[in-house]
């Protein structure tokens, strides 16, 4: 594997779960930075470290998939030069600054019969995935609402391209939390038909959306609420999902991202298991019982990358739910400059 970047995403999430994947072994790193080019070099000392996507390229006949973790501008770019060289390529979230882009990368990929996938690790986080156990289990009833909110505490806004104003950088809440939250919406209740969105900057000198709240109403009939913010000074519920027969809320994040930047790898003891007490509850009023909380699975992630490399499965993301999901932020985008519900 050929890893683009060694920022958050290549150092945090893809380095770590390719090399803890049976079968997988991160063999090229590409990164310019001198400090990240150093600690690449102690993290990976059996990888070559790279200064450049040039310098990666001329080595396409060694490496079997590249990952792109780099700035959002540059996702199209890199993942139709791997596409033109043969590589299958995973792009890290979000897929594209926009979907037409997107869709150029997906169709580029079907022409050349190359694979193609999303990093959409938030499908196996344990808190979804325990929401999608509750769904299965029907023991909600007809679903009609469906809350998810994703916050942060981030009072000052930091310096990297995530905050940057060019529509090219694909920078603000939406583009980041927001590409998790919706696609886990369009996973559990699936296509979207109208879309109204509050955007807004509420942090001094902020360039990009840092609070939003979507409202999507799907085809089904179920509705779903979506809040992101870099200014949540308090513990919301991260689901709630409302039934004709009963309420699941629950509280608290997946513990994974935390226990990879911790040294934690999957198979150590406690992997992916969160605190008890951040279990959900189901039921009506004071009649409620404690659902124990899924273990998160990002490691099934590269697991099935590796699988379909080896032409026993599919690619554990379609490219295609990616496209659908950045029409959706864009609706988002358009109804709250526009203050108006947007129509898919």
């Amino acid at each position: 594997m050929g890893i683009f970047g060694y920022g958050t995403g290549g150092r945090v999430f893809h380095a770590p779960l390719v090399d803890a994947t049976p079968g997988l072994t991160p063999a090229a790193i590409v990164t310019s930075n001198p400090d990240r080019v150093g600690q690449a070099s102690a993290d990976y000392p059996a990888a070559d470290v790279l200064p450049d996507a040039d310098a990666l390229f001329a080595k396409a006949g060694e490496l079997d998939l590249v990952v792109i973790s780099t700035p959002n501008r540059t996702h199209v770019p890199l993942a139709l030069r791997a596409i033109e060289a043969g590589l299958p390529v995973v792009v890290d979230k979000p897929f594209a600054p926009t979907a037409a882009e997107a869709a150029k990368v997906v169709e580029a990929a079907k022409a050349k019969g190359v694979g193609l996938t999303v990093f959409q690790n938030r499908r196996f986080d344990s808190d979804f995935l325990t929401v999608r156990k509750v769904l299965d289990a029907g023991r909600l009833g007809d679903v009609f609402r469906f809350e998810s909110r994703y916050d942060r505490w981030v009072p000052k806004p930091r310096d990297n391209w995530r905050e940057f104003g060019d529509p090219a950088e694909a920078g603000g809440l939406l583009y980041d939390l927001g590409a998790h939250i919706v696609d886990q919406a369009l996973q559990l209740f699936g296509p979207v038909v109208e879309v109204y969105a509050e955007v807004d900057r509420r942090r001094a000198g902020v360039s990009v959306d840092d609070d939003a709240f979507v409202a999507l109403h799907h085809a089904n009939g179920v509705r779903s609420h979506l809040w992101a913010s870099a200014l949540a000074g308090t513990r919301n519920p991260r689901f709630r999902v409302l039934g004709d027969k009963a309420t699941f809320t629950k509280y608290g994040l997946d513990v994974q991202e935390p226990q990879i930047k911790d040294g934690l790898r999957p198979g150590d003891p406690g992997w992916a298991v969160e605190p008890p007490s951040d279990a959900g509850v189901l039921g009506v009023n004071d009649d409620v019982e404690t659902v124990p909380t899924e273990v998160g699975r990002y490691e099934d992630f590269y697991a099935q990358v590796r699988d379909a490399l080896l032409g026993k499965g599919d690619f554990p993301v379609d490219p295609a739910s990616a496209v659908e999901a950045l029409r959706v932020i864009e609706a988002a985008h358009l109804s709250g400059a526009e203050r108006r519900v947007v129509t898919l």
